[in-house]
């Protein structure tokens, strides 16, 4: 190139380097690599190719090497002496003669590779910069603002220092609405070298959002005095979040809600009005699930505990807060089962059809156990007795599993 081309090149390429934020070195470094290929792919296959490119001098010459030889095998990568001549005065058998790619063929290999290869590279280096800089944010709260929102996905790019991230629709909460100049709140889940899009992957929907946020609005947290134990989320709807604390003049369950509810509020509106239940974590089963049904009033609760088997609570609760401590749809119960670990069964105080309600929790509790422990006999009994290969007692493994699981869901069902 001459030097007027030499300068509007590398002008251009300072342009795409600020406007990208990616420093000039880097592009040009990844830059020699696509024009390479593309002399390579020009020239028949050529092996020895040399591209410089000094922006400071405003130099940008490509040449390829040639053996000289006196006959010639390899037409890509051997030159006769008399052709080599004509560009050395010097050349000689047996050494390497530089042949010059003549300008007005280096501009269009230039944009060649800049067509086919120059945005793929900006996509690259953009990524290994979002990487660099983004890596230090996985599992923290992002501050970004809204650059568009995509018509047909209705996935959300942000902007966060000159770099963009999706916001994929999946991870945005239901009563999320946004428009570009938003600024808005997401949780860097983690990064991925695998992406073809942006490596860092955000959430408004994983449980740790709820963290991040509690850290962010509670100090007593943020300082390690209050502990998030558990959190329990079906997004954009409630959530339950168990703490605790070895302070003995803190109260965790209110340090967390704040006066007048003002800090679970500050969430809240951050959530579009997610619904959180703070709640006191406890090292008791029989006192954490009684919290973890909260708002509702438990009269009575017995536990199948039992190593190696399913885990049941049995809970009665007032006629009067049936429906509170199912929940709608049967979400308190669940989000209750997803802190404790507990499956739940509710009863009303007074039981089914007049039955005396603690009667029938410890009868229910002995049917259940008297259940599971006829399972193991029977199943301990088949083992032994059985000849069957290994692959096949895994099968019939297997499908007991899916026994189970239908059994299970039927009792919940039934609950609901």
């Amino acid at each position: 190139m001459n030097t007027r081309e030499s300068r509007e090149f590398f002008e251009a390429l300072d342009f795409i380097s600020k406007e990208k934020g990616i420093s000039s070195e880097v592009l040009a470094e990844k830059l020699k690599g696509a024009i390479v290929l593309a002399v390579r792919k020009q020239y028949h296959g050529v092996d020895n190719i040399n591209v410089v490119m000094d922006p400071e001098k405003c130099k940008f010459n490509v040449s390829f090497s040639k053996l000289v030889v006196d006959e010639v095998h390899d037409p890509s990568n051997e030159i006769l002496l008399e052709a080599a001549l004509a560009h050395s005065k010097r050349a000689r058998v047996g050494e390497l003669v530089e042949i010059k790619v003549d300008s007005k063929h280096i501009g269009r290999i230039a944009a060649q590779a800049a067509k086919q290869q120059i945005m793929q590279i900006i996509r690259d280096v953009e990524k290994e910069s979002l990487t660099e800089k983004m890596g230090d944010k996985v599992g923290d709260i992002i501050t970004a603002t809204v650059e568009r929102v995509e018509p047909t996905s209705q996935n959300v790019v942000l902007k966060v220092d000159n770099n963009e991230i999706v916001l994929f629709k999946g991870k945005q909460l239901p009563n999320d609405e946004f428009e570009p100049g938003d600024i808005v709140k997401v949780y860097a889940v983690y990064l991925s070298s695998e992406s073809k899009g942006s490596p860092l992957k955000v959430s408004r929907t994983h449980p740790n959002f709820i963290r991040k946020l509690f850290e962010l609005e509670v100090p007593e947290i943020n300082e390690g005095k209050i502990e998030i134990k558990r959190i329990a989320r079906e997004a954009g709807v409630r959530t339950k979040i168990a703490v605790s604390t070895d302070d003995p003049s803190l109260e965790p369950v209110g340090c967390c809600i704040g006066n007048k509810g003002i800090r679970v509020s500050s969430i809240v509106n951050e959530l579009g009005g997610e619904k959180i239940d703070v709640i006191k974590y406890s090292d008791d089963p029989k006192e954490f699930v009684v919290e973890a049904l909260s708002p509702a009033r438990v009269s009575e609760i017995e536990l199948l505990n039992e190593p190696n088997m399913e885990k049941v609570a049995f809970v009665s609760v007032p006629e009067t807060q049936i429906s509170l401590a199912i929940g709608n749809r049967g979400l308190n119960a669940k989000l209750a089962a997803m802190i404790t670990g507990f499956k739940i069964d509710i009863s009303p105080e007074s039981g089914f059809y007049g039955e005396d309600s603690k009667n029938t929790l410890k009868e229910k509790l002995i049917a259940r156990l008297e259940q599971q422990n006829q399972k193991q006999k029977e199943k301990a009994e088949k083992l032994k007795q059985s000849e069957k290969s290994p692959e096949e007692l895994l099968e019939e493994a297997d499908i007991h599993a899916f026994e189970v699981e239908d059994m299970l869901e039927e009792i919940e069902n039934q609950q609901n």
